[in-house]
């Protein structure tokens, strides 16, 4: 098995078990399925393809050599993601920089949205496994500006029922329970988002990623869906991963 992808199952293990115990209205069924699953997630097996997908760019090494790091430091490289890129003029998400590899590498850039990016964004994700996020929004101006913007996508209210990111995510309702599932403090450090997305989602028996999670929320709450790898999305994944720093990536994560 390759380097990053020795997956970390006795810290999701450990913090998985915790939260299930507090899916409150889970079935018998789902409660047993959620507890296999744990033991044999079935993103293990599309962390595998995405690697390779990588393989076919040249692997790690090509990885790091396209980014300029050494491959000893691309694991603590990548925990920084999303991060400004010279060479791309702008902020990018994991996906973002993987489509400009491939399109350097004379390949047709897989879509964000498909299984194959997915699959491949999630694999170069888990190369940082064990690292905590060291996202720096004060880098530069352009993290600092995308920060900023991430913050008021977070906060701002919109579609029909007039709520926002903050509606969900914000002290006086952190614990109460939506959807039946209990809402989480995004910046806590055992069960930060943007430290275990990507995920598998049992509900929908795919791998997502924190962007796609976004969106599903977004569906829920009747807001207008942002386009991944958007300005305002990648902002917004800024802002949560921010939240979340200092929290150790546990991949492939597992969701109800």
């Amino acid at each position: 098995m390759k380097k990053g992808m020795q997956i970390v199952l006795c810290v999701t293990l450990l913090s998985s078990l915790t939260f299930a115990s507090e899916q409150f209205a889970m079935s018998d069924a789902d409660r047993a399925m959620y507890e296999e699953l744990l033991e044999n997630n079935p993103a293990d097996m599309m962390l595998a393809e995405g690697s390779e997908f990588l393989d076919e760019l040249g692997g790690e090494s090509a990885l790091a050599k396209y980014l300029g790091v050494s491959e000893d430091a691309l694991p603590s490289y990548i925990a920084g993601f999303p991060r400004y890129i010279e060479k791309f003029k702008m902020v990018v998400s994991i996906d973002q920089m993987l489509q400009g590899m491939m399109h350097d590498s004379g390949q047709k850039p897989y879509a964000l949205k498909s299984s194959e990016m997915f699959n491949m964004s999630s694999y170069v994700k888990a190369l940082a496994n064990d690292e905590e996020i060291n996202i720096d929004v004060n880098a530069n101006k352009h993290m600092k500006e995308a920060y900023a913007l991430g913050k008021v996508v977070f906060e701002t209210k919109r579609g029909a029922r007039g709520l926002s990111c903050l509606s969900c995510h914000n002290p006086s309702v952190i614990g109460g329970i939506l959807r039946t599932q209990p809402l989480p403090d995004i910046s806590a450090k055992g069960n930060a988002s943007a430290a275990t997305w990507p995920a598998y989602r049992m509900t929908k028996s795919a791998l997502a990623t924190l962007q796609k999670r976004f969106q599903g929320c977004m569906n829920n709450a009747l807001l207008a869906v942002i386009p991944l790898g958007s300005k305002e999305m990648t902002a917004l994944e800024v802002y949560f991963t921010d939240e979340a720093k200092g929290a150790t990536i546990a991949l492939p994560g597992l969701k109800r």
